[in-house]
């Protein structure tokens, strides 16, 4: 009994160790089908070979399509699983803008001269950089090369990460990070501002003079590269991200959509009002903007201007977008938003998934199914609950999810 159990274990590992060594020799093959491509990019022999030699997968990255295995999909991104009040925690705004004061000083000189080049206010750039890394202090977790690799080879978008994979080989062999700090998130992001290898060849400014693009060690670089990220994205120069507002009593939830824009003043002539008695310019009145209730009809308001949906550019949410934003107003000005968020719930990814196939099922949603109840998901839903007779919030709750389920 027990030499039958020990043969049979035998042949297990060696079944596994097989499909391991056979699963490595089709990931080195694919590596080695890259080569002429990254020589098309200006990557030499030598470099290549060194930093793709013993190179492995990473099979425990997320947004993999493994065969055999089930989908494991994008990891639960907090901007787009948390309730704004867990995300836009008041302590934490507070912390990075009191740090962001300290770096404001700190950097002065270059951070006035970037400003004046691009347009972009100090305190965005600054605050670009305190939501992505905490200024420098979080150490990104995983190796930029292999997730690159990995992500090209069995990720959902392999051919972006193919280019991408290409392009940090290509960093590397500049010579301008070494491979040990060239650290990233899962999804291949990289530096004190968080650029893909792409983004980096794009946008990346060398402010310092000294004749590198260096976004994981210099400042100025970082700072001076994501601003001129916005500006290439159609940052305007003089124009605020966003305004809070009080709404109307009565107001349609449904029209917080990009599509629907209207100069500032005249969604003040329908009633929405500036928080605490915020004067503005006619230039101000004159700007075009979208209305934008992140809890449906619950918690603040926000006419939000082209400058919001750069923004959002960088990262493609909104609760992002309003951390950077308010915590850029946080670092002149000590006054949380003028409305608290409200004690709302969110719903889990599947359950945002099921509702929006529902909303497409009927007719009303036409975006994408990803689980994010974004801009155009609540107002989908806000136009559902307008049909079903439901109270109108645009937010998504379960009662919704089931009535909507129920109306198959």
């Amino acid at each position: 009994m027990m030499r039958r159990a020990l043969i049979a274990a035998v042949i297990v590992v060696t079944c596994c160790w097989s499909s391991a060594d056979a699963a490595d020799a089709a990931f080195a093959q694919f590596i080695a089908s890259l080569w002429p491509e990254a020589q098309a990019a200006g990557v030499s022999r030598a470099s290549f070979d060194q930093q793709t030699r013993g190179l492995e997968p990473d099979y425990r990255l997320p947004d993999l399509i493994l065969p055999g295995r089930p989908a494991t999909g994008a990891p639960s991104q907090a901007e787009f699983v948390q309730v704004p009040a867990d995300y836009i925690k008041d302590a934490s705004i507070a912390r990075l803008a009191g740090e962001g004061q300290r770096l404001l000083q700190k950097y002065r000189t270059a951070l006035t001269e970037i400003e004046k080049n691009s347009g972009v206010p100090a305190t965005v750039m600054l605050a670009i950089w305190g939501r992505e890394t905490d200024y420098g202090r979080y150490t990104l977790p995983y190796d930029l090369v292999r997730v690159l690799a990995t992500q090209a080879y069995v990720g959902r978008r392999k051919d972006t990460y193919r280019n991408e994979f290409i392009l940090a080989l290509k960093i590397l062999g500049e010579g301008v990070v070494t491979r040990k700090d060239m650290t990233s998130s899962w999804a291949g992001a990289t530096g004190l501002t968080q650029f893909l290898p792409s983004e980096y060849y794009k946008h990346g400014v060398d402010f310092d003079g000294d004749g590198r693009i260096d976004i994981w060690h210099s400042v100025p670089d970082a700072l001076a590269s994501a601003a001129q990220q916005l500006v290439n994205k159609g940052w305007q120069s003089g124009v605020r991200w966003a305004y809070e507002v009080q709404a109307p009593a009565k107001v349609d939830c449904t029209s917080g959509v990009p599509e629907v824009t209207k100069p500032i003043g005249q969604w003040l002539r329908e009633g929405f009002v500036p928080v605490r008695g915020q004067k503005l310019s006619a230039a101000e009145l004159a700007q075009p903007a979208s209305l934008l209730q992140p809890e449906g009809i619950y918690g603040p308001s926000f006419l939000t201007t082209k400058n919001y949906f750069v923004i959002k550019e960088y990262n493609f949410s909104d609760l992002y977008v309003l951390f950077v934003g308010h915590l850029s107003d946080r670092m002149t000005s000590p006054l949380p938003f003028a409305t608290p968020w409200s004690a709302s719930k969110q719903l889990r990814t599947r359950d945002v998934e099921a509702m929006q196939r529902g909303l497409t099922r009927i007719g009303l949603y036409k975006d994408k199914v990803d689980g994010k109840a974004g801009m155009l998901t609540r107002a989908a839903l806000g136009a559902y609950q307008k049909q079903a007779g439901l109270k109108v919030d645009c937010w998504p709750s379960e009662e919704v999810l089931r009535s909507i389920q129920a109306a198959h």
